[in-house]
């Protein structure tokens, strides 16, 4: 299909569906109507080349892009710095798949006439600043963290399986006195059974302490970015470097994307929806969402179930009330994310809201 021009008060959407290798592209006009199709490669270069084409259509030009988050980063980041409307465009459901097909061109023009249809209205994170930093030292530190678990589940394992006097020695001992006693075990030359335990308790071992040092070092740092993005939000009760750094990816580098604390909350996972039936009237938390930031949310809140006095006299309130434990953490994880939200107004307010063309 030739290219065609579009007159300058026109709308042009051009909908990717992005890969590792090549991006597809399909423009269509405000009326629907397919302009044209092309590929492109997922580098830089390719990268100008698309928007050069989109842009050689006229009109008034907005992006609806696939997995700004993954494969489709690079051309939002590119298409973002030459000042075009973008917008962040979920997968087809399976139904419409089921009906139309599969291929990268249909999955592309879907995803342009999603933007048209006003369905896709979710700005993608700009992954350009410290919260970008911070989500790439929270991945680093939650692989060690895994990995030390990990360590420390086969420690225990192989004890397990260890000769008896080595055993019977090593069950009574709590955990960093296991870890220390283990990394200090001498097992000689491998002649035996017991020595070759030895070697395997100690390699493990000192395979721990690296990664509780690795651990130690991801949280200063995490604790110092935190601290230097939101401070107000690291100084909430029980909100550590953890929590902090969640809810600052949740946000991402340009928050002033997100509209509304009610937006916020449903990132979040914890925005109320409807579950009445016939009698019965109540809500039920929406299960989407970011789950990690979800889970901080909850481990929060059990926290501040504890310990915190406020919490705790809304907590028995609520009982008398008669409302359940998980309604009442329903409605805490709620709050909690209107006061996070709260303490991050000055970082939204740092920065002009963005534009979309309409």
């Amino acid at each position: 299909m030739s290219m065609q021009q579009v007159p300058p008060h026109r709308r042009v959407v051009v909908g990717v569906d992005t890969h590792k290798h090549v991006h597809v592209a399909v423009a269509i006009d405000e009326l629907g109507a397919v302009l044209d199709r092309r590929s492109f490669a997922a580098d830089s270069g390719g990268y100008g080349q698309l928007i050069d084409w989109g842009e050689s259509f006229g009109g008034k030009l907005t992006f609806g892009i696939e997995g700004t988050g993954s494969y489709g980063a690079g051309l939002a980041g590119a298409v973002r710095r030459r000042g075009i409307g973008t917008l962040e465009v979920m997968r087809t459901d399976r139904r419409d798949r089921r009906l139309r097909g599969k291929s990268d061109t249909i999955d592309a023009e879907n995803a342009a006439r999603a933007v048209l249809a006003g369905l896709a209205t979710a700005i993608p994170k700009s992954a350009d600043g410290t919260v970008e930093m911070i989500r790439q030292i929270k991945v680093a530190k939650d692989v060690a963290v895994k990995a030390r678990t990990s360590a420390m589940i086969s420690l225990k394992q192989v004890i397990v399986n260890a000769p008896d006097d080595l055993r019977q020695e090593l069950q009574p001992l709590s955990k960093m006195a296991l870890i220390h006693r283990c990394a200090a075990l001498r097992p000689g030359k491998i002649t035996t059974i017991i020595a070759s335990t030895k070697h395997t308790l100690r390699s493990v071992a000192h395979r721990w302490e690296v990664l509780d040092a690795e651990i130690s070092e991801h949280e200063k740092l995490l604790a110092d970015l935190t601290a230097q993005v939101a401070p107000d939000l690291a100084k909430a009760f029980a909100v550590g470097p953890d929590t902090a750094a969640e809810m600052l990816i949740v946000a991402g580098d340009n928050p002033e994307r997100i509209r509304s604390e009610a937006a916020f909350a449903r990132l979040c996972g914890v925005a109320p929806i409807p579950a009445s039936s016939g009698m019965t009237t109540r809500h039920r938390l929406n299960r989407g969402g970011h789950r990690q930031a979800n889970a901080a949310l909850y481990r929060v809140v059990i926290v501040r179930m504890q310990h915190h006095e406020p919490t705790k006299a809304y907590v028995a309130r609520r009982i008398t009330e008669g409302k359940t434990k998980s309604e009442i953490i329903r409605c805490l994880k709620r709050f909690l994310a209107r006061e996070l939200w709260a303490t991050m107004r000055p970082i939204r307010e740092a920065r002009p809201p963005l534009q979309i063309a309409a």
